[in-house]
């Protein structure tokens, strides 16, 4: 039955050329008919033109250009914007979209539905997915996978993107959107069916009033001397969600587009006419002796829209029969990530050191947050600074420089005088002791004293595993990476700086998400749950802060938390002086490099230190 099923589109396919080929053989019976008429009767093959004033023809000919101009105008307004690809035009299939494995096997179970949509309809009266809304971050595969349905389909594949529906004239907008989808229809009945795919389908279908969103932002992970705030939250513990109103009145382009999702099986224009005739021999017959008037057949059709706003489309666009399956599309995880890496690798030019299964793991693992597409290109950057060094692939030292300019940007050198820079490196050098003594999970990325973008210095620092939640300890000890560089330069400077502004935003940040959303502090009131409010974000910063007791535990915590980077740095000074004086002479560590400084500094002790971190952060 299921092999049976999978047939439909090639059956269809096949009785649409039959169909074709019939009329084709009509036609050339007719005109061969009527050439032996005139060839019999005497008469010449083609008929006789008749003579026409060279005047009037003139005339004729430039009133039919100017009707003709004005009417091109307005079919070229109105025809569909969209481009036609054949599967054999389409080089990928849904093998070759990694790191999607979840929403892979979902995409194949609703092609399976599509091909077989005439028998799920016929013999099991069921009614086969006619919209699907592929919803996600930018770059994360959409457009990708929907060209490999159509590919793995066998069935024409109508690309188009919203913005290309809009038009300047009154009412083209929508004579655009009729147009796709008769295009759409017509393709499906002669190839047995078509897919078409709406890129960013939010130009054209948002809400046509009001309507309350969430919005999710995740915080970076990078503490940044210089002001700026950095924080390392990637957890749901560190999202912030904020209300929102989406406004506008898109009116009849939304009108439109709710009717031709609904319009699917409708009359062509042949059994239109035939039934404009039926209808007018059926007034003068009787009720018993009716001519029965054809009926639309389904279209086999699979509408598939992308949006990164799905919150934002109107809600009639979502309910059953429209687009009526979402899948999300979210960002790799870690054994996605590999799954891309492998597969990008394997067709850019790369050295003996990158095919080992240690570096691939660890750039999955320093990839964390990355989109397939910025994965793609942090691998181009590295080639193209092995082009730069005249080296035929990329090494592990080209990407570890990508990734630097990837996030963290361009450097900028600048002058520091000397008080300056030993005092940026002293700063970095307590996040990264700090870091390293109280969170050996995390990975130490980028310690660096270059100015890049707003940041004098930074240290960039991550999750070694994906981490979807987070526990009290980690949270403190996360607070306390914040008060390293503080402390650092109080221990050795005797004064602080405006450095640290940004990492106390940061530790103040997640210090309310403890106490005021999280049960983690000295109360079980949950701030967030206030009307209006949000988990997470400024607002609840401000709502804990404005409390006179939440604000008391928010003080006690990070004061303790600044007591125990205090302590820690204070018994492993040379560690932090190990790693300033590194900084010093090169300016930047990445990866690795930080953990070597600090073993070879550290000696014995400072690893029997990190192995008992939980005595510490207690």
């Amino acid at each position: 039955m299921r092999g049976q099923m999978l047939d439909d589109v090639g059956r269809l396919r096949a009785r649409g050329q039959r169909r074709r080929l019939t009329r084709l053989l009509v036609l050339g019976l007719v005109v061969a008919a009527w050439c032996w008429g005139r060839y019999l009767g005497g008469a010449g093959m083609l008929p006789t033109l008749p003579s026409v004033d060279p005047f009037l023809l003139t005339v004729v000919i430039f009133f039919v250009l100017m009707l003709g101009t004005t009417l091109g105008s307005l079919v070229i307004a109105g025809r569909s914007p969209h481009v036609l690809y054949r599967p054999e035009q389409i080089d990928v299939r849904i093998d070759d979209v990694k790191g999607l494995a979840p929403v892979a096997e979902d995409v194949r179970r609703s092609l399976e539905l599509f091909r077989s949509a005439l028998t799920f309809r016929t013999k099991m009266g069921g009614t086969a997915r006619r919209g699907i809304l592929f919803e996600g971050s930018p770059g994360t595969g959409k457009t990708h996978m929907a060209k490999a349905m159509a590919a793995e389909a066998g069935v024409p594949f109508l690309f188009v993107s919203a913005t290309a529906f809009q038009s300047m004239y009154y009412g083209a907008t929508g004579r655009k959107i009729r147009s796709y989808f008769k295009e759409l229809r017509r393709t499906a009945r002669r190839e047995g069916g078509a897919i078409a795919f709406i890129e960013e389908i939010d130009a054209i279908g948002m809400a046509r009033s009001g309507v309350s969103t969430a919005m999710t932002t995740t915080a970076s992970s990078t503490l940044e001397c210089g002001g700026l705030t950095g924080l390392a939250m990637t957890s749901p513990a560190a999202t912030t969600q904020v209300n929102r109103m989406v406004s506008g009145d898109p009116g009849a382009t939304v009108n439109e587009l709710l009717v031709q999702m609904q319009s699917f099986d409708e009359l062509t224009t042949t059994q239109r006419a035939i039934s404009r005739v039926v209808d007018k021999v059926n007034l003068m017959l009787p009720e018993n002796r009716q001519i029965p008037r054809p009926r639309p057949e389904p279209v086999n059709v699979l509408v598939i829209a992308a949006t990164n706003r799905a919150d934002a489309l109107d809600p009639a666009l979502l309910r059953p029969g429209r687009f009526d399956r979402k899948m999300t599309f979210g960002l790799p995880d870690k054994a996605g990530r590999r799954e891309l890496i492998d597969h990008f690798l394997a067709r850019k030019s790369h050295e003996s050191e990158l095919a080992d299964e240690e570096y691939r793991d660890a750039l999955a693992g320093v990839t964390q947050g990355y989109s397939p597409v910025q994965i793609e290109h942090l691998l181009d950057e590295a080639l193209v600074n092995a082009v730069r060094r005249g080296a035929a692939g990329m090494s592990w030292s080209d990407v570890e420089q990508a990734r630097l300019v990837t996030e963290v940007g361009l450097g900028q050198p600048v002058g520091y005088t000397d008080h300056e820079i030993a005092l940026i490196a002293t700063h970095e050098a307590g996040h990264a002791v700090a870091a390293w003594l109280l969170a050996p999970q995390r990975r130490l990325e980028i310690l660096t004293i270059v100015k890049r973008a707003g940041s004098l210095g930074l240290l960039a620092h991550g999750d070694r595993d994906d981490v979807y939640t987070r526990s009290k300890s980690e949270l403190g000890a996360l607070i306390s990476i914040a008060f390293g560089g503080q402390v650092a330069e109080e221990l050795f400077f005797g004064d602080v700086s405006t450095g640290p502004g940004g990492d106390l935003v940061y530790a103040t940040t997640v210090a309310a998400q403890m106490i005021g959303a999280a049960g983690m502090g000295g109360t079980l009131i949950s701030f967030a749950a206030a009307p209006g409010n949000a988990l997470g974000g400024g607002d609840l910063v401000s709502r804990v802060m404005s409390d006179g007791e939440g604000r008391r535990m928010m003080e006690e915590l990070l004061a303790a938390r600044k007591e125990v980077t205090r302590a820690l740095l204070e018994s492993n000074r040379h560690l932090v002086e190990a790693l300033r004086d590194a900084l010093l002479e090169r300016h930047e560590l990445i990866g690795g490099e930080i953990d070597r400084v600090l073993r070879e500094a550290g000696g014995r002790y400072a690893v029997d230190l990190r192995d008992g971190r939980n005595s510490i952060i207690a």
